[in-house]
């Protein structure tokens, strides 16, 4: 049978040997030593006129497409449309058949194995690419649902000799999608008379406001009481009245500052990793052509960039640069300001409502160019005015150096000249600032009260590792105030901490006040030990010669809630005592404490947390100081929820829970775990990123249902099963199934209450009604039912298709 078979393919191929002979040439004819290598293939196509459908691959890279190529006599002709788009410059020419031989500057490659037409065109041709580097955090709009929030901290006091008290501060916010009522003060109350004479002082009112905040522009509007915004210059004061100004903090996504820029162009794909001070920091695949690396975040003061590119063949170029970035100026075009009209405001936290006269202030800050920031401030009341303007410019490589004059007209004219320099790296970092004063200079911050800034104040902070990083950090300071009645304060101080083995550290300090004799030093060491509890000894020395030792035992209360506690003793003439124990729930936090001599000890206690109004539901939680959600499961109990990859707990029997540790803005992702959950049970949709305005909250909704879904048979009034493919319609659930063997269907989503629509795949259609026996989740087994024939048009009868 083999032999009759190759016989066969003999006979059927015989004829075509010599054609393979003349095609491919005698193996002796084709090399003249038995060493040659054959020729290589060609290139170039063997018709003189032809149309070939080519993928275009432009310095490497290709779209996947395929286009008409016309191939005439050695040259290639491609549409003017495919080239434009692939970013090659083709002149004046607009429309029709280019031929790219004779574009100036291209390279044509025709590779006939894998039918691609490869041009390669000079790197500034093709667009230029961003690489965003760095984790940025994406915008997402933030969300308000209307609700309540009731903020309390309630402290009672019980002195030694005693006197006692309870003083509570309280808060309240209305919110919703659109603005923010809110309202802070304290309520104390004294059950003896206390040193003053004072009895049962009652509320006091701290602040009442609305505010509205536009993320889209990033404004900020504000009626009420606020405090005014500043420049390291100015001063901020309170008002009551309006305010509108720019807020970043509503978009994370923006950095304000300049970042690193770093430009280069790639003749091949390749991938770009960007090593910021020797650790890895991004990394992102670009094609050929020309790029920027920019957007690389949360980078503060000097360092060196190292850029790695590396091409489809593995050939790798490594650039390193040194930058500088500074926060404290702006982005190039980017802008910052404040507007706060109203009154002044008096005696804040002695009064309730004490506003004095009327006055303004305003800010503006501008990004000129990505080195020099320009600023100016103005300021107005009934008898002041104050206007000045100051830049802070980028030094290349070598810090950041500020100033700033301005000029002021109350009862005299007075003047403020501000001049300041600062330099950050890994290893150390310098900051200084002097200021100088005329006698009659005045802001909006003592014209009102009579006082007076001072004369003149020189500082200068400085730290470094000199060890090397992780081998300790030394501080050094000098502070130098000159008042307005010529008195001089000179203080300086040096700190060194560093750690010593496992987590232990050590902290030294000390401070001199220049002029006076005497110094006060501070030695101390940390301990961790296990289960959150650490052990802390020091001792002091102050100015006039004292030492006081002390030792203490603390252990941090969970973040999740738990037991906390804290235990110390100070040594010296005092022999002081302490001790306290914090017991932190997911409703609220209790604390209760004394400290003291033997023979004079204070007590206290001490209950926070907050009562929250949402989806018609209270909730009772620790103090709430930012934003929180509420995550709704539909009524469904028990449903695990994990906030950040972080397990908050399981849905109430209403199926809510409460996440109130949410940082305002940041897109956060919240998610339920379905895995657990019995059978018949639904969850469409288990994941949700949302971002919260602030200080408000937000409803998350995760749709939790029971579902049913039946099996049963199918069979016609003489109890023979429904033919296979029958098409089978819920006319109250809208589900759909196909008729399998023996009648039976599958259908799951369905309600307590079917309605079977069915139109049989012989004829005619049928229908049955069947009430589920419980309304317990899960699948029902129904076994046969009949199907009831229906005189159903064949125009109205359910088909198929649809």
């Amino acid at each position: 049978m083999l032999i009759l078979c190759h016989g066969y393919w003999l006979r059927r191929y015989i004829g075509v040997i010599p054609l393979l002979v003349v095609a491919y040439g005698d193996p002796a004819a084709a090399a003249e030593e038995y060493g040659d290598l054959p020729k290589p293939p060609q290139t170039a196509p063997t018709v003189e006129n032809t149309t070939y459908y080519l993928t275009l691959i432009v310095n490497g890279v290709s779209d996947r497409q395929v286009v008409p190529v016309q191939y005439n006599r050695g040259h290639f002709l491609v549409e003017s449309g495919v080239l434009a788009k692939s970013h090659i410059r083709i002149g004046t020419q607009r429309s029709g058949w280019v031929d790219v031989n004779t574009l100036p500057r291209v390279k044509v490659y025709y590779d006939s194995g894998n039918q691609s037409l490869n041009l390669t065109v000079p790197l500034e041709w093709l667009p230029e690419q961003s690489a965003n580097s760095g984790e940025m955090v994406k915008a997402t709009e933030a969300q308000s649902t209307p609700g309540l929030a009731f903020n309390y901290d309630a402290y009672y006091f019980k002195g030694y000799q005693s006197s006692q008290s309870l003083t509570t501060w309280l808060e309240q916010r209305l919110f919703n999608d659109y603005a923010l009522i809110s309202n802070t003060g304290t309520y104390s109350h004294y059950f003896s008379n206390d040193q003053d004479g004072n009895r049962n002082k009652g509320y006091l009112r701290y602040d009442t406001f609305w505010r509205y905040n536009d993320i889209d522009d990033m404004h900020t509007f504000q009626a009420g009481d606020f405090i005014s915004n500043s420049l390291t210059w100015s001063n901020s004061v309170r008002m009551g009245g309006v305010r509108f100004s720019r807020d970043f903090a509503v978009r994370p996504d923006i950095v304000t500052y300049p970042l690193i820029q770093y430009a280069g162009a790639n003749p091949l794909p390749s991938t770009v990793d960007l090593f910021i001070n020797g650790y890895k920091a991004s990394s992102a695949s670009l094609n050929s052509g020309p790029f920027t690396l920019t957007n690389v975040p949360y980078i503060n003061g000097a360092g060196e960039a190292t850029v790695i590119t590396t091409d489809a063949l593995g050939r790798q170029v490594s650039t390193s640069v040194p930058f500088y970035v500074s926060n404290a100026l702006l982005r190039k075009g980017l802008d910052d300001f404040d507007v706060s009209l109203g009154v002044l405001r008096r005696n804040y936290g002695v009064k309730d409502a004490d506003y004095g006269q009327a006055a303004a202030s305003g800010i503006y800050r501008r990004g000129l160019t990505n080195w020099l920031t320009l600023s100016s401030h103005l300021e107005t009341s009934e008898n002041l005015l104050l206007g000045g303007v100051g830049g802070d410019l980028a030094i290349g490589h070598w810090g950041t150096l500020s100033s700033a004059y301005s000029h002021s007209q109350d009862n005299g004219q007075g003047e403020q000249f501000v001049v300041g320099y600062s330099y950050y790296a890994n290893t150390m970092g310098i900051a200084a600032q002097h200021a100088e004063r005329s006698k009659n200079y005045q802001d909006l911050s003592v014209a009102s009260s009579g006082g007076h800034l001072s004369k003149q104040s020189d500082q200068i902070t400085f730290s470094t590792t000199p060890f090397g990083r992780g081998n300790g950090t030394l501080g050094l300071g000098y502070f130098d105030i000159l008042a307005y009645d010529d008195t001089r304060t000179r203080l300086s101080n040096l700190s060194y901490s560093w750690s010593i083995w496992d987590k232990a550290s050590m902290y030294f300090s000390l401070n001199k006040n220049i002029g006076s004799h005497g110094y006060g030093a501070l030695l101390q060491m940390i301990v961790p030990l296990d289960n959150g509890i650490s052990a802390t000894a020091s001792v002091q020395k102050n100015s006039v010669g004292e030492y006081t030792e002390r030792v203490s035992m603390t252990r941090t209360t969970p973040t999740e809630g738990g037991l906390g506690w804290n235990v110390a003793y100070s040594g010296g003439d005092s022999h002081d005592q302490q001790a306290s124990l914090t017991w932190k729930t997911q409703r609220a936090t209790y604390q209760t404490g004394m400290y003291g001599a033997a023979s004079a000890y204070n007590y206290w206690g001490d209950l926070s947390g907050s009562v929250l109004y949402m989806d018609n539901t209270f909730f009772a939680a620790n103090k709430i100081n930012d934003a929180f959600i509420v995550v709704s499961t539909d009524g469904y109990p028990d449903v695990p929820v994990k906030y950040e990859n972080q397990q908050v707990g399981t849905t109430s029997n209403t199926g809510h829970i409460l996440v109130p540790w949410v940082s305002a803005y940041y897109p956060a992702r919240v998610e339920i775990d379905t895995l657990d959950l019995p059978l018949g049970i639904d969850a469409p949709e288990t994941e949700r990123r949302i971002a919260v305005k602030e200080g408000s909250g937000a409803l998350v909704r995760f749709s939790v249902r029971q579902v049913h879904s039946v099996n049963l048979n199918l069979v016609d009034d003489k109890k023979a099963a429904l033919p296979v493919g029958s098409y089978v319609t819920d006319t109250v659930s809208a589900k759909t199934a196909i008729v399998g063997y023996d009648g039976q269907v599958f259908m799951e989503q369905v309600t307590p209450h079917i309605k079977l629509l069915v139109q049989r795949s012989d004829s005619g259609t049928c229908e049955v009604n069947i009430d589920l026996p419980d309304n317990k989740p899960g699948i029902a087994i129904l076994g046969e039912k009949v199907c009831t024939a229906t005189e159903t048009r064949a125009d109205t009868a359910p088909s198929k298709d649809q």
